[in-house]
């Protein structure tokens, strides 16, 4: 498995990395914000494409449910780097 760079000093300070996704809901499209335990935002964003089956099942779950908050849906994962 590739190593990563340790975070600089500003992503450490800026601590756990979101990213942010789009899914379809018919002819529209659902914001999705997946919070991951990553230190930078190059991981977090590997991590949303390595297990994307995964998370776009979490969200189209979350969808389904009624669980979209200020129109977007918020999704947690703990990730080791």
């Amino acid at each position: 498995m590739r190593k990563f760079p340790k975070p600089t000093e500003q992503e450490a300070d800026e601590g756990p990395q979101k990213v942010s996704f789009q899914i379809a809901n018919g002819n529209t499209r659902q914001t999705c914000i997946l919070q991951t335990a990553l230190p930078t935002k190059a991981q977090a964003q590997k991590y949303l494409m390595a297990n994307w089956p995964m998370i776009e099942k979490m969200a189209r779950d979350a969808l389904a449910a009624g669980a979209a908050e200020d129109g977007k849906i918020r999704l947690t994962v703990g990730c080791a780097a």
